[in-house]
């Protein structure tokens, strides 16, 4: 049999077409584990700041031991039906579509509270989180909020715990009004509002259109399960 000369053109062509299409099927393989890799960390993160915002720690209670239900409801609150987990964690992705096409994600808790995902504008960028509410859809159990570019010790102090702490207990209604709950500058006069980030003034005012056009889109939902509990 006839040695194939390594030193020849056609060698050298072929041997560099294989390499070259094994180093991308290599880097096609990787880029693809990354993706699944990255979209699970995300998909985590966001079921851990769900726990969070119902008060548990995320290191000792998952997300499967604290949330009943995962659902999509409809501009009228209801429950739309063929929803999967899956459908409902992507909405987070873009909530903005999500909530233009009429689909509202909420959290249901074993021990009855809810979880609402909300999205708005900070200073210098989007701006998000998880407000969750008591059984009586009235008053706030816990609130987690992140960022994308707030400003270090101004307006990113909005995903430090003694920011969002304080938005625990206050209430969203008055009567049967929406009113949410703000942060105010120079401090809260009643239990709808919290204490303002000294110097985050533009981020606390994109904190507060968040929660009230968040809470808005949910309104029909919360004043069909409020109670006076």
């Amino acid at each position: 049999m006839a040695k194939f000369n390594v030193n020849s053109n056609t060698y050298i062509i072929i041997y560099s077409v294989v390499m070259v299409v094994i180093v991308a099927v290599l880097l096609a393989v990787t880029s693809l584990s990354l993706q699944e890799r990255q979209g699970e960390n995300i998909l985590n993160e966001k079921k851990q700041q769900i726990v969070k915002a119902l008060g548990e720690n995320p290191a000792t209670a998952s997300y499967a031991d604290v949330v009943a239900e995962a659902a999509m409801l409809d501009n009228n609150g209801n429950k739309i039906e063929g929803k999967s987990d899956a459908d409902i964690f992507e909405a987070l992705g873009d909530l903005t579509a999500s909530f233009e096409a009429g689909e509202y994600p909420v959290f249901k808790a074993q021990n009855g509270c809810v979880v609402i995902p909300v999205y708005g504008a900070g200073l210098w960028g989007p701006i998000w989180g998880y407000i969750a509410l008591e059984p009586d859809m009235n008053t706030v159990k816990g609130i987690v909020m992140d960022h994308s570019g707030e400003t270090p010790g101004l307006g990113a102090e909005i995903t430090t715990d003694k920011v969002q702490s304080a938005f625990v207990g206050k209430t969203i209604f008055e009567g049967d009004n929406l009113v949410s709950v703000s942060m105010k500058k120079g401090g809260a006069t009643n239990n709808h509002e919290v204490d303002a980030i000294s110097g985050g003034t533009k981020t606390c005012e994109g904190v507060n259109a968040m929660l009230k056009s968040g809470l808005e889109g949910y309104l029909k939902y919360l004043n069909a399960n409020k109670s006076n509990k």
